[in-house]
């Protein structure tokens, strides 16, 4: 019988993305070559564990987040793929999410909205953290306004006191402008920053709409309001890391050494679901296609819920909103259409009947035309 390869993880589970990358390397296993797999429990940022100095195994999956522990790794003679946006060892593969594209669907989720304030709130001693800032900060400069940003300390740092730090974060956020779209680095962060608007009464998403990353369920349900948040693509940076490590124990070359994953889009909840658009037929004519794009609705729909003419509705709301009222229903149809692709097993002809579509042909056609990918493809590519 074939011996199975020994593969470990060197990934902690104290968080969703981190649960969702080994759910990741699961799913590959279970349709490719099975591995004998050693997960230990492993903290963030922890120290190289004991067994990681006599290991002999074939391959090795980590998040490699600290010098210490890429110091060990540099040392290992197997083949190692890092799942971690910090690049402590640059001559090996690396498969992260794209953090610049998530800033930009944060924005983009934002700007839907008709928001003219943004702001940002990360954690700038984390790479990834300040990838998120730099994309969401570009994205609103381009989009002509600005981006108010607060960066919290570390607690590793000297002197760290959480209570003055809490202190510093309602300061900032009781001077931003409202109503203003704030993006915080990750869920938990922007839990942090429900519990400190909770506090000092400021109104979420009245005066402050709050959007986190990672999607975390049970933590984004718990908050109050609950949590929109960014859908990282985790499982499938998990996958790609499961590939990469195969192919390199098979000793096949690989193409690369950097691996981005696109973001899958925005889970919206309470915390998001608010318009700050001033114009009442314009606020009327987005939340009409909002929740009526995948009914089949055209423009003479939308014309037929505000008192005015197709030439002032194409004007005003592309001045405010980026886009013509057809393109936004587009738009709309095909992020439903990309929801579907990932979270259901619905042929693609079921999924042009919910969206709104004669047939699967035109489906297939408007799809690839928005994405430069056929949806059979898409759906392939995202696990």
């Amino acid at each position: 019988m074939k011996k199975r390869k020994s593969v470990a993880l060197l990934v902690e589970t104290s968080n969703a993305y981190a649960r969702n990358l080994l759910r990741g390397v699961l799913a590959y296993t279970r349709t490719h070559e099975s591995w004998s797999i050693y997960l230990p429990e492993q903290q963030r940022g922890a120290l190289p564990p004991d067994w990681l100095k006599g290991w002999k195994g074939d391959g090795l999956i980590a998040r490699i987040e600290t010098e210490e522990i890429a110091r060990f790794v540099r040392k290992l003679d197997v083949p190692v793929v890092d799942v971690s946006a910090a690049r402590f060892v640059p001559e090996i593969p690396f498969v992260e999410t794209n953090d610049r594209s998530i800033a930009r669907i944060a924005f983009e989720h934002f700007h839907e909205r008709g928001f003219e304030n943004y702001a940002y709130c990360g954690e700038s001693h984390y790479k990834w953290s300040r990838l998120r800032e730099e994309g969401y900060f570009q994205a609103v400069r381009d989009a002509g306004h600005e981006c108010r940003v607060f960066s919290s300390h570390s607690d590793t740092e000297a002197g760290f006191s959480l209570s003055r730090e809490r202190t510093r974060l309602a300061r900032w956020l009781r001077s931003l402008p409202k109503p203003i779209a704030l993006f915080a680095c990750y869920d938990i962060k922007a839990q942090q920053i429900l519990d400190i608007c909770l506090q000092h009464e400021i109104r979420v998403p009245e005066e402050v709409a709050l959007l986190g990353v990672d999607n975390d369920e049970l933590l984004c349900e718990l908050c109050t309001p609950p949590l929109s948040s960014v859908i990282p693509a985790a499982s499938g940076a998990g996958q790609e890391a499961a590939r990469l490590l195969e192919l390199m124990m098979s000793g096949k070359e690989i193409d690369r050494l950097e691996y981005l994953i696109e973001p899958l889009g925005v889970t919206t909840r309470q915390s998001t679901d608010v318009l700050a658009i001033e114009d009442p037929d314009i606020a009327a004519a987005v939340r009409f296609i909002r929740d009526s794009a995948c009914d089949g609705i055209d423009v003479h729909d939308v014309l037929e819920r505000v008192a005015l003419s197709r030439r002032a509705l194409e004007k005003r709301f592309k001045e405010i909103v980026g886009r013509t009222p057809h393109q936004e229903i587009v738009r709309r149809r095909v992020e439903a259409i990309r929801r579907y692709l990932i979270d259901t097993d619905l042929t693609l002809a079921q999924i042009a009947r919910r969206t709104g579509f004669q047939n699967e042909e035109y489906m297939s056609v408007t799809f690839r035309r928005a994405t430069n990918v056929p949806p059979g493809r898409y759906r392939k590519e995202r696990g």
